[in-house]
């Protein structure tokens, strides 16, 4: 009887030596990735990266820059303009043929040629007095400034978003290789306490087995894990331009941000007045009108401010005012279509058309916009709540883990039971992290949905990090 019971209490012993190796886990794991937090970048650090590398970002800051040079030549409509003409001209003629008598002969006589080269150049000048259709050009060039400006905008909202969605998806990823490893790992602890606990007789084949399966899956789920995490960095690496990028982890304790204000509509009517994409529909909508002005104002009177300074130098056996002459003028123009072939009726009723299409273009950004808005107020909403239920979960497994191993030691639990606590645990530790990353994600999104997303947001965000 003595020998039975020291069969038995040396698995239970090796068991709770099993246990103290798996409760020193995260803390082992916490210092190593406190390690590694030490050397890694930053969010706003890899966002800086990003605005200096990304092309599409590039592209379109390039893009905003060419519409100033636009703007400019529109407002060259209303200065004056100036030319220099240069010219040159040669004549020749030969005089007709006459006849003559010579010593009682009849001969053709021919005249002298004649021949006269003139060089002209002057200075040509033109102001438009009154044209209405070049002031409305004008203002359309001011209007699609605004719209590069607010496409520049969004796509720098897009970057925050990029490079945030790419930063964060290494964090998960790598949060999911921890918990698979730890895991794999007290899986592996479980497999050792099955084999030694059947070899002493006091379990069966069938836990060996059952602990065998959850450790080859487990090394499954670990090579998955690795490659995702592989993947994610080469996204994270090609958006900022850098070559092995080790993210900072959230610091601990984790305490994220509460969204503000509570309610959905104030964020909706800032994304009236702020999203991006809603100002440039609205730009399009003056620009569209403004177009209508012009097709109207090619019907009206223009008048121009004309004048020249010439000189004229002619020489030549031909030339009858031989020398320079200079000749200045000034005078003003003006012009009234009366038929155009039904062209200025037609276009007017094209932009009229068109303005109707910008109009509606208006509308479906407003609507799309508002929807996005309420989506993701709705999505932070969601997640926070997550949050904290992912946290009281893992606390209750924690619990649930601590209590099964107990019962398996002192038999009223089988291995099932603790392989499928430890699971439950790391499940749920990977479904906290993760949630808490889609948190910070969507309340960017949200500023990002409702216009107000600016680089000021990724330093807010900066400081949920690990030092």
């Amino acid at each position: 009887m003595l020998a039975d019971h020291k069969k038995t209490k040396t698995p239970m012993i090796r068991a709770a030596s099993a246990c103290g190796r798996l409760a020193r886990l995260p803390l082992a794991l916490g210092l190593l990735l406190a390690g590694a937090a030490a050397q890694a970048q930053s969010l706003q650090e890899l966002y800086e990266a990003a605005r200096a590398f990304d092309a599409s970002y590039l592209a379109a800051r390039a893009q905003a820059e060419s519409a100033q040079h636009r703007a400019e030549q529109a407002n060259a409509l209303a200065r004056p303009t100036l030319g220099l003409g240069l010219s040159g001209t040669h004549q020749q003629a030969d005089p007709p043929s006459r006849f003559a008598t010579v010593n009682g002969q009849t001969v053709q006589v021919s005249g002298d040629r004649v021949g006269t080269t003139t060089w002209q150049t002057g200075l040509n000048a033109k102001y438009a007095l009154y044209n209405r259709a070049n002031a409305l050009s004008i203002e359309q060039a001011r209007r699609a400034l605004g719209v590069s400006q607010a496409d520049l905008e969004a796509a720098e909202q897009d970057l925050i978003v990029r490079v945030s969605q790419a930063y964060f998806d290494v964090l998960a990823a790598r949060d999911v290789l921890a918990a698979t490893r730890a895991n794999k790992a007290a899986n592996a602890e479980q497999l050792a306490s099955a084999k030694r606990n059947f070899e002493v007789g006091t379990a069966t084949i069938t836990d060996t087995r059952e602990a065998q399966a959850r450790f080859d899956l487990s090394t499954a789920q670990e090579l998955a894990a690795e490659n995702d995490l592989r993947v994610k960095r080469v996204t994270l690496d090609q958006i900022v331009g850098r070559n092995g990028v080790e993210p900072k982890p959230l610091a601990l304790p984790v305490a994220l941000p509460a969204v503000a204000p509570l309610n959905v509509e104030p964020w909706v009517n800032q994304a009236d007045e702020l999203h991006p994409l809603v100002r440039k529909a609205r730009l399009g909508l003056e620009v569209a009108q403004l177009e209508t002005g012009k097709a109207r104002a090619a019907n009206g009177v223009t008048v121009d401010m004309t004048g020249s300074l010439g000189v004229s130098d002619a020489r030549g056996s031909g030339a009858q005012l031989p020398g320079t002459t200079t000749a200045a003028t000034v005078g003003v123009q003006m012009n009234l279509p009366l038929y155009t072939g039904g062209y200025n009726q037609n276009r007017i009723k094209e932009t009229l058309s068109l303005e109707e299409k910008a109009r509606n273009d208006l509308d479906f950004a407003r609507r799309s916009v508002a929807e996005g808005t309420r989506r993701a107020f709705l999505g932070v909403q969601s997640l926070q709540a997550q949050v904290k239920a992912y946290e009281a979960a893992e606390a209750s497994s924690k619990l649930a883990l601590e209590a099964t191993q107990l019962g398996y030691k002192v038999g009223v639990r089988v291995n099932l039971d603790v392989l499928n606590a430890q699971n439950q645990l790391y499940s749920t530790q990977r479904d906290l992290a993760k949630a808490r990353y889609d948190t910070v994600l969507t309340g960017l999104r949200l500023r990002q949905a409702s216009g107000q997303l600016r680089a000021e947001d990724v330093a807010a965000v900066n400081q949920l990090l690990a030092k």
